[in-house]
């Protein structure tokens, strides 16, 4: 049986550590490189991941012989000449270099330092991502800081134009909110939602999808305006629409179905839903299945809806892409899945009564009930 390895192990551990204090020395040879080390890995065992981003830069700014901009020079200069250099392998970056962007919003925060620091940030990034450090500017210096993501959209670098939109998303995960309007950076997101990088895009599109929550009508407007401009592949477009979209499409928005041509009220029916069984246990399989019909060719998108109650007596919807095609006339579609029930890290599966229901183009149909057994 495979061992699933934390990822505070394999993102910031002790050799990681001790190769921040080595490449530090090489250009300072006054840091002491073992007391760093020594002092940030001490009790590293029972750190979460963010406090061990703290930590290390914490223990940075310590054994430091220089503060303020004079600091953050030396730590510019340690970075190896190049990501690749460096062993970033992949668009987002090497943890190991998380706890660098964390010391520019930890002690470089200042108006005096604000250049130096946000230009840090936009080099950054590109060992590791610096969204979350620039969220603290935003809160901060909100107008200063927005010229340079304006400036950012136009970096030569994919990982810097990604960082304009990524920083600036309204609800962005696991990261402090910015006290600006949710829409502040919807400019930004006109100079790259046809940018040639998969990764830039991808921000674009989740940008939009949390501007989604309160604007609806907004996103939509804009990726009208975006699709009429024809500034984008096709493909690409679908992508961003989809994902921008995604929430809304499982809550059945018609405008949303509509906008990416699924018709709310298309001509189409479902046979009955059936279970194989209706009983099952924690690490089952749920099979179901119904046939769609229609009398007249038409696109169609279809969810499942699985709905049960949390121990709080509280209504709780999980909603799962299904399937996306094209129903025909005289022929019947299957809508039909295998779906492991299973406990996940942030949702338990609960005994009790559940039901599962199919949504297609944003419609719903009658559900099914199953029950989910005691251990």
């Amino acid at each position: 049986m495979t061992v699933k390895v934390p990822l505070k192990e394999t993102a910031l551990n002790a050799d990681r550590i001790a190769r921040i204090g080595r490449e530090v020395q090489a250009v300072c040879p006054e840091f002491d490189a073992d007391g760093f080390t020594q002092s940030v890995t001490a009790d590293l065992p029972r750190l979460e991941l963010g406090a061990r981003i703290g930590r290390t830069s914490e223990g940075l700014r310590t054994y430091l012989p220089v503060t303020g901009p004079d600091a953050l020079d030396v730590l510019l200069r340690s970075l190896p000449p190049t990501p690749e250099a460096a062993g970033v392998t992949n668009d987002f970056g090497l943890h190991t270099y998380s706890p660098h962007s964390d010391f520019v919003t930890r002690y470089l925060r200042a108006g005096e330092h604000l250049d130096q620091a946000l230009t840090a940030l936009a080099r950054l990034t590109r060992y590791f991502s610096a969204e979350v450090a620039v969220r603290d500017f935003l809160n901060d210096f909100p107008d200063e800081t927005m010229k340079a993501v304006d400036t950012w959209a136009r970096d030569e670098d994919h990982r810097t134009r990604r960082l304009a939109s990524e920083a600036t998303r309204p609800l962005l995960p696991c990261a402090p909110r910015i006290s600006l309007p949710a829409d502040v950076a919807l400019p930004v997101l006109e100079q790259l939602y046809g940018d040639s990088s998969t990764y830039v895009r991808t921000s674009v599109a989740n940008h939009l999808h949390d501007l989604s929550v309160t604007q609806p009508d907004l996103v939509l407007t804009t990726l009208q305006r975006w699709k009429d401009s024809g500034l984008t592949a096709d493909k690409h477009f679908t992508f961003i629409a989809r994902q921008a979209l995604r929430t809304r499409l499982k809550q059945g928005w018609p405008a949303a179905y509509t906008f990416l041509g699924y018709a709310h009220d298309a001509p189409v029916e479902l046979t009955p839903l059936t279970l194989q069984r209706t009983e099952l246990a924690d690490g089952d399989t749920l099979s179901f299945s119904a046939a769609l019909t229609t009398t007249a060719a038409v696109p169609v998108h279809a969810m499942f809806v699985i709905s049960s109650t949390t121990p709080t007596g509280k209504p709780r919807e999980k909603v799962y892409f299904l399937l996306r095609g094209t129903a025909e006339p005289d022929r019947k579609l299957l809508l039909a899945k295998d779906h492991v029930l299973r406990s996940t890290a942030t949702v338990k599966l609960t005994p009790g009564a559940y039901s599962i229901a199919l949504q297609v183009n944003g419609r719903r149909f009658p559900s099914v009930a199953f029950t989910v057994l005691s251990p």
